[in-house]
């Protein structure tokens, strides 16, 4: 109004009135918000009133609102700021507080910061013999929120653009008197899409980047992973893992002529082009961008490939075809830059309900299909169940939010979900930063009505729905000859070696799917190829064709579920050589046992967990084991764990086990499983849950 304003921080109003009496403004870290607004709104009102405001922050240099209070104090003699940063935090003296007060008689004081602040000013204050209708506080915790002024007003340091959310939410981190992380930091300075031409320059130079250019440089898909290789690694973008024929062609050609030879398959239903050299980064960048593919966001703080049901409209089980659901999300992603500004990575799954996984629920986002029937408000048909925060790294699957999403809103409520994580997200701490610990910290209720406001729709609960889930995938279903739903055809699960795919493989990949199938190539999550649309007369041929490849379509039973991520032969991060290690798991256990019941073995080379080691019945994380002074190769064991049904993170097993003592280590435990199981069909997963981790090592040990 015209005589005052009234400002609304998380717990009540507070009103600041137009007077000739001085304004005292003791404030800390976000608490600077309303300090602002005071000055605005003096000027705005014409007072001619002292205003002081003792502000006790960090890191000068950050703060959004500096220059418009030293602006303030050059033109007005009766406006006066005291700045105190401190390593610390905010830190105040009583000594200091009653300076100020003997500078002010009579004055009203308005305090904001945290409870540590304002009990050292508010003690302060009544030893002076402040009275209390003189003193306005407001308080907030370092983990409150942000406190909004209910006043209209323009200014030149207002953040706007695609990128606001981002700098917004990193300047009331600051505000707040954190720190932000030096990932943060480096975003703050420059946006990493913003970076190309730093790209070509070193291209050209043949020079690779260095310190936090290397976390930048992932944004456009390149990941220098010295020391392991001293090249980049190329990450692309397919949604649903799908791709014609003539871009694997493509593809095998580029990874050929600018890379190793060969190409990984990930557990994202992807493509990695590794041993890249510095000089061709520019060259590979462009390149893939010519097979209408790209890269962007494939790394560091992206929303990662976006993937859907391996056997997406081909699946006689399948409730609806995740494809265009897939194509969808990634364009959307593609054409939001405020999607580049998330606080950590963030993966999205589709699942429309076939018979070869996804594993959505290992996802930040999962949308599961279900088929809605006889509900009185609901039209029958399909939905999703939306799933939230998975990271099996950390431990944790995503939880089933009792929502329900009609398939032509998933879109756009994934992107409500991604800005609220924008909004809110940890940038402080990155081991914090995933969706999971925000919806930790702000309540699974809280969150969900956060994504409600975004979104500006009520969610659907699923409470008193009626609904049917789809058949129960089977995790071993990406290997072998299956019928699809199309009458007379067949989709084909080949085995590759872990992931890895040699050129010429590929290139003869693509001609096998062009000339027996309908000219796509399907990747999947475990790291294996699937080949659509062969009919019932070139099957056969196809077959032989594949054979001739040096791949195959039949394994065994350890094969089948065997996952390993890079490893130390490509990976920084990794202690051991994850891949090597993992076909000789498997061809030790095919030697010496001739089981018909799959078992999954995921072997990740550090705690990172890119094959997944909590979902499998065996998982491996690779450690350096210290043996008499020296640091061999080694893994942690968990076992027990599962996806879909089974719903289940793995136990720790045993400990700091060197390569040499592993395969007897694994051996004894398939041994044990299949002496003591109740049957033939009783499962490893189902065999380890039915024990201790101490009964089944007694067990395992006879």
């Amino acid at each position: 109004s015209d005589k005052e304003l009234r400002i609304s921080p998380p717990r009540g109003d507070s009103i600041w009135k137009a007077s000739e009496l001085p304004t005292v403004c003791f404030v800390a870290g976000i608490g600077i918000t309303p300090a602002i607004a005071i000055l605005r709104a003096r000027e705005h009102l014409k007072s001619k009133g002292y205003l002081h405001i003792d502000y006790s922050g960090r890191e000068a240099a950050s703060m959004a609102y500096i220059a418009e209070l030293d602006e303030a104090c050059a033109r007005d003699d009766r406006i006066k700021i005291i700045y105190r940063y401190t390593s610390q935090g905010s830190r105040i003296t009583k000594k200091e507080i009653r300076d100020t007060i003997t500078a002010y008689t009579n004055a009203n004081y308005y305090l904001c910061g945290p409870e540590s602040y304002l009990d050292v000013v508010i003690s302060a204050l009544k030893e002076a013999g402040v009275p209390e209708e003189r003193i306005f506080e407001e308080r907030f915790s370092h983990a409150g929120g942000p406190i909004t002024i209910q006043m209209q007003h323009e200014s030149a340091e207002q953040i706007i653009g695609p990128d606001a959310l981002q700098y917004k939410a990193q300047e009331l981190a600051i505000l707040d008197g954190k720190a932000l992380t030096p990932e943060e930091q480096v975003k703050r300075e420059k946006h990493p899409l913003d970076r190309w031409d730093e790209i070509v320059e070193r291209a050209r130079l043949a020079q690779f980047p260095t310190a936090t250019d290397i976390f930048v440089t992932k944004y456009f898909g390149l990941f220098y992973v010295a020391p392991a290789q001293d090249s980049f690694m190329c990450r692309l973008r397919i949604p649903n893992g799908i791709l014609t024929g003539w871009q694997v062609r493509e593809l095998a050609q580029l990874s050929s002529s600018l890379g190793g030879g060969y190409v990984d398959v990930t557990t994202r239903a992807n493509l990695q082009i590794r041993n890249i050299k510095a000089s061709s980064a520019q060259n590979m960048l462009i390149a893939i961008e010519s097979l209408g593919l790209t890269t962007r966001g494939s790394g560091a703080d992206n929303i990662r490939n976006i993937t859907g049901s391996p056997t997406a409209g081909i699946d006689p089980y399948e409730l609806i075809d995740t494809r265009p659901l897939c194509l969808e999300m990634h364009h959307y992603i593609l054409n939001h830059r405020e999607l580049y500004g998330l606080p950590r990575k963030f993966n999205i799954a589709f699942n429309g309900g076939g018979t070869v996984s996804v594993l959505e629920e290992t996802n930040d986002i999962g949308f599961s299909a279900v088929k809605v029937f006889g509900d009185p408000v609901l039209k029958p048909g399909v939905y999703f169940r939306l799933l939230l925060g998975g990271a099996t790294g950390h431990g944790d699957f995503a939880f089933d939010s009792d929502v329900l999403v009609r398939p032509d809103d998933c879109v756009q409520l994934a992107g409500a979900i991604l800005r609220v994580f924008i909004r809110l997200g940890d940038r402080t701490n990155r081991q914090k930063a995933r969706l999971k610990f925000l919806i930790q910290k702000m309540g699974r209720d809280g969150f969900l009505k956060e994504v409600e406001d975004e979104w500006g729709h009520p969610l659907l609960r699923t409470s008193g729905v009626n609904f049917e889930t789809p058949v129960r995938a089977d995790n071993h279903g990406h290997i072998g000859v299956y019928p699809q739903k199309q009458p007379g055809m067949h989709y084909i699960g080949v085995q590759t070696s872990v992931g890895r795919v040699s050129s010429d493989q590929l290139a003869g990949i693509a001609n096998v799917c062009e000339k027996f199938g309908s000219g796509t190539v399907r990747l999947t999550v475990w790291q294996n190829l699937i080949i659509s649309d062969v009919s019932d007369e070139k099957l056969d041929a196809c077959l032989k064709a594949i054979k001739d490849l040096g791949l195959g379509v039949e394994a065994s039973a350890f094969k089948r579920g065997l996952v390993a991520c890079t490893g130390n032969a490509g990976c920084k991060f990794a202690a051991a050589n994850t891949k090597a290690h993992a076909i000789k798991i498997a061809d030790h256990l095919e030697a010496r046992f001739d089981i018909k019941t799959p078992i999954n073995i995921h072997l990740t080379g550090c705690r990172n967990s890119c094959a997944q080691h909590y979902i499998g019945d065996i998982g491996l994380v690779g450690v350096k084991v210290d043996v008499a002074g020296v640091f061999e190769e080694g893994y942690n064991i968990f076992i027990g764990g599962g996806p879909g049904e089974k719903g289940k993170i793995a136990k720790e097993y045993a400990c700091s086990i060197t390569v040499r003592e592993l395969l007897p280590t694994i051996e004894d435990l398939i041994a044990c499983w299949i002496k003591n199981r109740a049957n033939e069909q009783e499962t490893f997963h189902s065999f380890a849950n039915r024990y201790d981790t101490e009964s089944l090592k007694k067990l395992a040990r006879g």
